[in-house]
């Protein structure tokens, strides 16, 4: 020991006469101090990781790039735990851009067994104006070739049972397909939409050839002949003899969801909503720059002087339903709302052939549908991600309600998931769902067959059957 202090004095003695090496003395110790500060960052590190570890051992890990309070806080209710997309989780909420790029040959992601997410590979085929269409179409021939009864047709060759979306072309390729039919009936209206957008963005309704050619010349597009134009539309006749309420148009936004589409199974949320303008409706051609009369999304309509922030321009399918009923009657009311479960059974049928069903998939789809005067709905379009803006408390109310139901079928008893499950739950956790079609047990009990063979039945809400009156329908809710 006293030789070290030896060692040291004289140290001490010669960084006094040496400035350079008390300069290299003061560098050692420091570095020694650093490395000494450094292990014990790393071991409070090491201990928070064991913790947090510990923390998540069992619970569900879940991300998502959808900044709304309806999700997360239906995550933070059940006790799961945020964690980053590079880290491993377990359920990812995400958009449609991202469900891309998730499932893209490029990134060559692959997920584990305990991963799921709220969107299939190809959605679009669904959820995309112009490809809804081409599957719905297509969907009709095979039943036609198949001599179904399905694709039944009238004495003016409009089928009898299929004939849920008004006539549509896609531009430009059906151009001249549009001509044609444009000239059948000069003074009809049509409504042009973008394929890939939504909230009412780029939507207009004409009534004369020379506006679409204006429209083609300010898009710089030269000739619809040409496949080259930047932004594909649909257009489509538009409906304007829509059933009124207190003179405005109004639409339904019904909620549903698809946990496997081989077999097919879906089920439909009993709180939707009708959406309405703000202003009264006309089909004066005066009248078809506003959009405040003739589209109903909120996005567009919020915007109103006319716009009633309390109740956000809304109904409850509810309410609409005891509307009917009560100007009516029961008997049509149910009819309608029948006729509405068939168009979306089918259209899912129509794209199922297609869509790609990953196991790790389900998705809650935004329907809408327009009744028209008779009471005839129509299919406008199918949307991959609803919105989860609140516009309203009780809209705030409906949506959070939505994403807890929904989570209930996705995640069973809110547990790390597994995408083997049978995608069948109990009635117990169905919350404000119901299922709306079953094809493992539609094939069962032979719900198809006698729907094949006796059009003009409907199987009501448990598989009775019931005679409709007017025209002839077909349903498939069980």
């Amino acid at each position: 020991m006293g030789s070290n202090l030896a060692r040291q004095r004289g140290r001490g003695r010669a960084a006094g006469r040496d400035p350079a090496y008390a300069k290299a003395l003061r560098w050692k110790r420091a570095e020694k101090a650093s490395v000494a500060r450094t292990e014990q960052v790393k071991e409070k590190a090491a201990l928070r990781c064991t913790w947090r570890s510990r923390i998540m051992a069992g619970k569900v890990k879940w991300v998502t790039d959808i900044e709304k309070s309806v999700l997360i806080n239906n995550f933070e209710k059940r006790g799961w735990v945020q964690v980053t997309e590079n880290e491993d989780w377990n359920f990812y909420w995400m958009s449609v851009q991202t469900i891309r790029n998730v499932f893209s040959v490029e990134t060559g992601y692959r997920l584990s067994d305990d991963q799921i997410v709220n969107h299939f590979p190809n959605h679009y085929e669904l959820t995309r104006k112009d490809l809804m269409v081409k599957n719905i179409k297509r969907y009709r021939k095979e039943l036609e070739k198949e001599g179904s009864p399905l694709a039944e047709k009238d004495e003016n060759g409009k089928y009898l049972y299929l004939d849920f979306v008004p006539v549509t072309y896609m531009l430009p390729a059906d151009y001249n397909l549009f001509v044609e039919e444009f000239r059948k009936s000069p003074s009809s209206t049509w409504i042009m939409k973008p394929c890939g957008k939504a909230q009412g963005k780029g939507i207009f309704l004409i009534n004369k050839l020379s506006q679409i050619k204006k429209w083609s010349r300010d898009s710089k597009t030269s000739s619809f002949v040409s496949q080259s134009t930047k932004e594909a539309y649909v257009i489509s006749l538009y409906i304007n003899n829509p059933l009124l309420i207190g003179g405005r148009k109004f639409d339904l936004r019904l909620y549903v969801l698809v946990s496997t589409y081989r077999p097919l199974r879906c089920y439909m949320y009993k709180l939707g909503f009708c959406r309405f303008c703000t202003v009264k409706y006309t089909p004066s051609t005066s009248e078809l720059d506003n959009m405040f009369v003739h589209l109903t999304n909120v996005a567009i309509q919020k915007h109103g002087e006319d716009y009633n922030h309390i109740h956000g321009g809304k109904w409850t399918v509810n309410n609409l339903r005891l509307y009917l009923e009560s100007t009516r009657g029961k008997e049509v009311t149910s009819k309608l709302f029948d006729e509405i479960h068939w168009i979306i059974v089918q259209s899912l049928k129509a794209v199922a052939p297609v869509m790609n069903n990953d196991k790790h998939c389900f998705e809650c789809y935004g329907y809408d549908i327009i009744i028209d005067d008779k009471l005839k709905p129509w299919l406008i379009e199918v949307n991959a991600s609803p919105s989860l803006t609140s516009s309203t408390a009780n809209d705030r109310i409906l949506k959070y309600n939505l994403i807890n139901d929904t989570l209930n079928i996705a995640v069973p008893n809110g547990e790390i998931p597994d995408c083997k499950w049978n995608k069948s739950p109990p009635k117990e956790v169905l919350g404000n769902y119901e299922i709306l079609y079953d094809e493992e047990l539609a094939q069962g009990d032979g719900a198809d067959r006698e729907l094949r063979s006796r059009p003009g039945q409907s199987l009501g809400p448990k598989g009775g059957r019931s005679r409709d009156s007017g025209r002839t329908v077909l349903t498939t809710w069980k």
